[in-house]
């Protein structure tokens, strides 16, 4: 018993190892010890019998080694012992290859069993695989220390072995063989494949090598590699050969047979587990020797075996060699003998026959060949040797123990039979298996048996004859089985058996019940759903449906298409539904097909056994059907129970349990036991299944109908029964019913049918009057028999509507109304309910009329899927209502009603709507980049978008507030359109379209700038133009000073605040601050001595600012205000300075002889001198001549102008503070020759 924990471990060196083996040795067992137990094994084989103990040598050596281990460990440091609180423990027990050893096997804690139900669910978990028993037991506490032991027995022994755990506290990180480092080191050292295994492709009697290589050497816990066949592990035998070199491994099979086909893979242990390669080896059929013969029969098996006959099985070949199998032939070789003797003059149509006329105590092998119309295939592979033995003879010998187990003494029970002449009659005569072609007879031996041999007479008799025949005229039957062949069809026999012995003939035995020949194994329908699925260029992936009935295997085989040859895939029947076909021709199309092999056979082992009650010394136990019923119907059951506390298992029926729930009777209370059955059909009992759970004998209830009972429920036509059944009931015996205890009831509201011993009260209404008790009685039977049954409003509501639906049964819904809008804008509306039959009918009714399919309204039916379909094409206002399916199938109907209207409609047609539109935008030129703004450095905003599809008489037109803009542009090459607000204000506030438009349609992208797409951009300008302020300047004026920064683009989100030595301004009084699209800006007015400073302006871009000073004090202010005076001066003397204001224009054209006045204003502090000029001469105010001066308003009038008026007049006004001149140029045309400059000016008017 080997132990395996996680517990913290230190480092050990070579060294340590060494010492704490060297100290555990010297504890070992002495000399004398050793050769008397080797003495008693070589006893044992000389004997011919094997038996199996388990010693505890090895577990003390490897005690001892760790706990020298622990002691140096300690020693080196102390520090190391740590473990985690919750981790695994694995035990684990080499067992023999003995079903028997592991069903026996128990494991203890303490020295009390360990029942996993009572535990924390995943505490504990068995397991026993590979002939290892493993106990592992998850999250370990303290209370898990303790001594655990496991006993196994077999019939030749039992054997016990023990471990001692302790848990101890986790207190730190991992270290030694359970750090991470050193698991990681192993990881990184370990060997794996380097490439991964592929399909061999072989033919009977030929070789084949299976080949895999490493990516480095192997490890040292790595040389244990496995091979499996089908998930069985394989070892080397005298065809097949394993090994492992360097790094590479192979296996090897010198001479194959079609029995070596299948799945096969080979395992490398790693750190973490194990790592797989996995290959399917294939193997045709060798070539006949005619042509066109059948391939070879495989998985040739012996069943039944009896002293002189037993029952030989195959499987039917892949290949019929292109004409269907008429039968087999059957042969056999006595071993040591190369002799081939026939079995049979005729073929056998069935894979599965008796062989009678066999010697006991020889040794057999069987092959099989088929035959069809072109002649007979090539032998199959022999069966395994048999030897004839009866097989009640292991039954009469007893092996008793003794020598404290050691050894063992066989005693037959034929020493212990009294003496007996006449020998009794046998007992339990029985079909064990039926079939189409014969029925296999079987019996007890008689109970005593006597010591002398015996042999047995069978005979038969047609049932209801008392006229009896022998069935054995020419063959003697030395054992409890027999064979009888060529049973008429259609008559039933009975058979008696006599046993015979040197003394004479016993009675005959009780007949058997009625038996006739089986019926004719119908083939199982062909897999359905046969799919394909590409796998490489040269390999296909199928996959099929399983039939309800499971088959023995299924035979593949594809076709290429172009050719008629169909060829096989798989020589040996598939136990998936899912297979990857190599070897195929790339470019090449292949057609399936799969079949069934389903040759009737024993039905697979029953399972799921589960306690359904338990009484004082009875078990009701309930098991599930088995996977595969072998072709054919069950005919029940054999039940095995199993005290955990005995070694053997002990049957519980004789006869087959029709019914899978039976109660196992004659238990001893307290005890523990164990179940496990076999399934029986026309061929014969089937495997053993795996033994149950193991369940406590102890009383506990759950509810269960009483076998008296009135059993209340709903026949197939809809009635409401109330129903009693009573087995006692005799010839005489009848049914009184009564209705709350006061008659019979109302003949006009039941009906009573009697048959044999079950009683039927029919209810014709089933209406609230029929509510009551209901009593029945059986007369005439040595007790008492009756029951009531009280029918509350409650059932009868229930078997009401069960009624309800037996006589109106509905069409099941799947998925309700569906409703799905297509690419195109088409509306589907579809349901899904039950698969339907070909007459199913569908009516479609849309706001009271029925619909048919048009091409705007298409409907489907698929009644195979239960699927009903509308497409509607142009959903519009027509399409607002209800629509519902009227379903019919048979009997059964349902409707379903889907309303189309208010909300739920509009939103679907806004829907079908977009989506219309949206398939038609992507067929015609549309907008692949919808418009969105950008704002670039300079603080320009580019509105862009991107069109595709378009023609060259595609058409795109940009919009302002649905008013065309002109200074859109568009890019036909690349298919962009850029629109740009170089500097962008309020009035830009809008919404912006771009149109793209041809013959095919029409597309539209907008921006709406009005609201939060506005105040973004906004955002954005601040950010660039925060970024881009420049430093503070400062710039005297005549008003004071100025200081300002210059920006890109100023908007109110960049929040300009001003601060004088780090203190807020506002503005008033001698401040202003003002700002325009280029400039923020701070004008103190009259600066003083106080103004004097350091002057500080903050921006805002978001939560983000920037901030820019300057220092305005010393001579930077002297300066400025010295220049601000200078300024102010100046100001003063342009402001007192004469000058003209307005009113001169440049030209006057005048007609002649009309009279001309020239109006200025003038300005001037003093009042200023006037001087007119005419052509630079001073003009004297005389005759048509004169000025008028009104204030500042200075007029001159020329009265009755004529050509000599024409020239350049000014005026010229002077004070001390400076003068100025205004000019203007007087043009005098004559009556008739208007001058070209008011001809121009009219005509332009």
């Amino acid at each position: 018993m080997s132990i395996c924990y996680s517990e913290e471990e230190a480092g050990f060196t070579l060294m340590d190892l060494s010492i704490a083996s060297a100290l555990a040795l010297t504890s070992e067992a002495s000399r004398t010890t050793k050769l008397k137990q080797e003495a008693a094994v070589l006893e044992l084989e000389k004997r011919g019998q094997k038996r199996v103990r388990f010693g505890n040598e090895m577990e003390k050596l490897e005690k001892a080694v760790i706990r020298h281990c622990r002691f140096l460990r300690v020693r080196a440091d102390k520090k190391a012992l740590r473990r985690k609180q919750a981790h695994r423990f694995q035990c684990a027990l080499k067992l023999p290859n003995s079903s028997a050893a592991r069903r026996g096997a128990g494991q203890y804690k303490n020295g009390v069993r360990i029942d996993p139900r009572l535990a924390p669910a995943g505490k504990y978990r068995m397991k026993s695989e590979f002939g290892m028993l493993t106990l592992d037991i998850s999250r370990c506490s303290l209370e898990d220390s303790a001594e655990y032991s496991v006993e196994v027995r077999n019939p030749y022994g039992e054997a016990y072995s023990f471990a001692t755990v302790i848990v101890r506290k986790y207190y730190g990180k991992e270290s030694g063989f359970d750090s991470e480092i050193y698991k990681r080191s192993l990881r990184d050292l370990e060997a794996n494949f380097a490439y991964g295994l592929k399909p061999v492709f072989s033919r009977e009697k030929e070789p084949f090598t299976l080949f895999c290589s490493f990516t480095s050497d192997l490890q040292e816990y790595q040389h244990d590699i496995c091979w499996f066949r089908d998930g069985e592990l394989l070892k080397d035998s005298d065809r097949r050969q394993i090994k492992c070199v360097d790094r590479e491994a192979s296996l090897t099979v010198s001479c194959a047979c079609k029995e070596d086909e299948g799945f096969y893979s080979v395992r490398i242990p790693t750190h973490d587990g194990h790592s797989e390669q996995r290959a399917y080896v294939f193997v045709r059929d060798a070539a006949a020797e005619t042509a066109g013969a059948p391939g070879s029969p495989l998985s040739v098996q012996c069943h039944n075996v009896n002293k002189d006959s037993l029952v030989l099985s195959w499987v039917t070949p892949s290949d019929n060699g292109g004409s269907p199998v008429l039968g087999y032939f059957i042969e056999r070789c006595e071993v040591g003998t190369e002799e081939w003797v026939p079995c049979n003059d005729m073929p056998v149509k069935t894979c599965r026959t008796p062989i009678v006329g066999l010697e006991g105590g020889k040794t057999y092998q069987f092959r099989v060949k088929a035959v069809n119309q072109a002649g007979i295939s090539n032998p199959s592979k022999a069966s395994d040797p048999v030897t004839m033995t009866d097989p009640n003879e292991s039954k009469r010998v007893m092996n008793i123990p003794y020598d404290d187990g050691m050894r063992t003494i066989a005693v037959s029970k034929d020493e212990l039979e009294p003496k007996i002449t006449i020998p009794l009659p046998p007992t339990n005569v029985r079909a064990s298996e039926v079939r189409e072609d014969y029925v296999v007879l079987a019996w007890d031996e008689p109970d005593p048996r006597g010591k002398e041999p015996l042999s047995y007479y069978v005979e038969k008799s047609i049932a209801g004859s008392l006229s009896w025949q022998m069935a054995n005229l020419d063959i003697p039957v030395n054992c409890t089985q027999f064979a009888v062949f060529d049973l008429a069809k259609g008559k039933s026999y009975c058979f008696r058996v006599k046993s015979v012995n040197k003394y004479g003939v016993s009675e005959p035995s009780l007949p058997s019940e009625p038996i006739s020949s089986g019926e004719k194994i119908a083939p199982l329908p062909p897999p359905s759903q046969v799919l394909t699925f590409r796998d490489t260029n040269t390999s296909v992936v199928v996959q099929w449906n399983k039939p309800k009935e499971e088959p023995l295997g299924y035979y593949l085989y594809c076709k290429e298409v172009g050719t008629d040859e169909w060829q096989t895939v798989n020589n040996k029947p598939l136990q998936c539904n899912r297979f990857t076909v190599p070897g195929l021709k790339t470019g090449k199309e292949y057609v399936f097909c799969v079949k069934c092999v389903n040759e009737a056979a024993c039905p697979s082992a029953p399972r799921g056994f589960a306690l359904l009650s338990c009484g004082k010394d009875n078990m009701t136990i309930g098991w599930k059907p088995p996977r595969r019923k072998g072709g054919t119907t069950l005919l029940g059951y054999f039940l095995d129970q199993h005290d955990v506390s005995e070694v053997d298992w002990h049957e519980v029926n004789i006869k087959p349990i029709a019914q899978r729930v039976y109660t196992v009777t004659n238990l001893d209370e307290g005890h523990f036991y164990e179940f496990r059955g076999y399934a029986m059909n026309v061929v014969g009992v089937g495997k053993v299944s795996e033994p149950s759970d193991v369940f406590k004998c102890e009383e506990w209830t759950m509810p269960e109908p009483g076998t008296n009972e009135i059993e209340v429920g709903v026949d197939e036509e809809g009635f409401i029964y109330l129903a009693f059944e009573a087995p006692e009931v005799v010839d005489t015996s009848k049914f009184i019913w009564t209705k709350d205890y006061e008659g019979p009831p109302n003949p006009d509201r039941v009906q009573i049918v009697d048959k044999d011993d079950k009683s039927k009260l029919i209810l014709k209404y089933a209406t609230e009057r029929d509510l009551g008790t209901y009593s029945v009685e059986v007369t005439d039977t040595d007790e008492d028999i009756s029951a009531s049954h009280v029918l509350t409003p409650e059932e009868l509501d229930k078997l009401r509507k069960i009624s309800q639906e037996i006589r109106n049964p509905l069409i099941e819904l799947i998925s309700g109304w569906n409703i799905d809008v297509l690419e195109k804008g088409d509306v589907r509306l579809w349901l899904e309910v039950e698969k339907l039959s070909p007459e199913a009918e569908l009516h479609l009714i849309f706001n009271g009329k029925e619909l048919s399919s048009t091409p705007t309204h298409k409907i489907n039916f698929d009644r195979a899927n239960g699927l009903v379909e509308l497409i509607i094409q142009d959903f519009c206002e027509d399409d607002k209502g209800t629509y519902t399916a009227q379903l019919k199938d048979g009997k059964a109907e349902n409707q379903f009603t889907l309303a189309l209207v208010g909300d739920d409609f509009d939103k679907l047609k806004a829907e079908a709507d977009a989506k219309k539109r949206e398939w038609k935008r992507k067929h015609g030129p549309h907008f692949i980049e919808q418009l969105q703004w950008k704002v670039t450095e300079e603080c320009e905003v580019l509105l862009t978008c991107k069109a595709a599809n378009m023609k060259k008489d595609s058409t795109f037109k940009w919009f302002f507030d649905s008013k065309a803009c002109s200074d859109g542009q568009y890019d036909s090459k690349t298919g962009s359109g850029l629109l740009r607000i170089k500097k962008i204000t309020a009035a830009d506030k809008g919404l912006y379209k771009a149109v793209v438009s041809d013959d095919r349609g029409e597309d539209m992208t907008q921006l709406d700038l009005t609201k939060q797409a506005f105040d973004d951009i906004l955002k954005e300008l601040a950010r660039i133009s925060v970024l881009s302020a420049s430093p503070l300047k400062v710039q005297p004026t005549a008003e004071g000073i100025k200081i300002y920064s210059t920006v890109k683009y100023y908007t109110d989100a960049m929040k300009a605040t001003w601060y004088h030595n780090d203190k807020r301004l506002d503005a008033g009084g001698r401040l202003k601050m003002g700002t325009t699209m280029d400039q923020v800006w701070l004008h103190i007015l009259d600066p003083t001595e106080s103004d004097k400073g350091k002057y500080t302006l903050e921006l805002f871009h978001g939560k983000e600012s920037r901030k820019l000073s300057t220092d305005l004090s010393g001579k930077a202010f002297d300066d400025a205000l010295a220049e601000h005076q200078r300024l102010k001066q100046a100001a003063l003397v342009e402001e007192l300075r004469a000058k003209v204001v307005r009113g001169l224009p440049d030209v006057a054209t005048i007609m002649e002889n009309k009279t001309l006045c020239l109006t200025c204003i003038i300005s001037g502090d003093p009042y200023p001198e006037i001087t007119w000029y005419k052509n630079e001469k001073v003009v004297t105010f005389q005759d048509r001549y004169k000025m008028e001066v009104k204030g500042t308003v200075i007029t001159i009038t020329i009265e009755n102008v004529g050509s000599e008026d024409s020239g350049k007049f000014s005026i010229h006004v002077k004070n001390k503070w400076g003068s100025e001149t205004g000019r203007v140029t007087v043009s005098v045309y004559k009556r008739g020759k208007e001058p070209k400059e008011l001809r121009d000016e009219r005509a332009s008017v």
